[in-house]
């Protein structure tokens, strides 16, 4: 068999090296500004640093915004009917907005391991192994970090390559071995709200996003925040809801 992608060689968990308390796990309902929930993670990520706070995980929804890492290029935005907001994560252009399920992941990598590359690829298992309980099959793919589903009932590539659509997206950053931003998990967002930018700067035809609902899955944010969480301990350790 050959595989898709070489991080699927590396191990799929991130677990901790060192005696430590629980990852707080914590949902906000409602709608939080992006800007808020940025100022909000960084000072949590300062305290950590500082020792004074656990690692967390923070659940949210934001109200439609379109984010640019530090790739992004400006020939992406393509229509900006939404505000725009840089950010110091890594990657280029995405949106986020309602029926979006995004995790602002913050750990300590020191506890953990420190190796990125290690906490990208556990990062996708996590997600991978959500899917995989709505009956969803997502995959990694070596060029293109997040995780992504096969569409054969999509128009083929131009060399016959199957269509593919990414289903999440990752983007992070490490300060001092901590990391923050995280993961955008596409539930049931408004679809047509990508075609404002060129997402993650993937431009070939026969790639696109896609979602649960899309899919044909109807969950609810319950459901999927209770399978994140379950899966999220598998691959990175016991979780405490606050």
């Amino acid at each position: 068999m050959t595989l898709a992608c070489s991080r699927d060689r590396l191990q799929p968990t991130l677990l901790p090296e060192a005696e430590g308390p629980p990852v707080d796990w914590r949902a906000s309902a409602g709608y939080v500004d992006y800007e808020t929930a940025v100022a909000e993670m960084e000072a949590h990520v300062a305290r950590m640093a500082a020792g004074d706070a656990p690692e967390r995980v923070w659940l949210l929804e934001h109200p439609p915004v379109y984010t640019a890492g530090t790739s992004a290029k400006e020939s992406d935005l393509l229509d900006a009917r939404f505000p725009v907001h840089r950010t110091g994560r890594g990657g280029q252009f995405t949106y986020h907005g309602p029926g979006q399920r995004v995790a602002y992941v913050m750990l300590d990598l020191t506890r953990r391991r420190r190796d990125a590359r290690a906490y990208v690829c556990a990062l996708e298992s996590w997600l991978i192994g959500s899917l995989a309980d709505f009956g969803v099959t997502g995959e990694r793919r070596e060029a293109r970090v997040g995780v992504w589903v096969k569409r054969p009932d999509k128009p083929c590539g131009p060399a016959g390559e199957i269509a593919e659509d990414k289903i999440a997206a990752i983007g992070v950053r490490l300060r001092q071995w901590i990391s923050f931003h995280g993961v955008a998990l596409n539930v049931a967002p408004d679809l047509s709200h990508f075609t404002g930018i060129t997402p993650c700067g993937v431009r070939d035809s026969h790639l696109g996003v896609t979602s649960l609902a899309d899919l044909g899955v109807a969950a609810d944010m319950a459901e999927v925040d209770a399978t994140l969480r379950r899966r999220f301990a598998e691959s990175f350790g016991p979780v405490a809801v606050s």
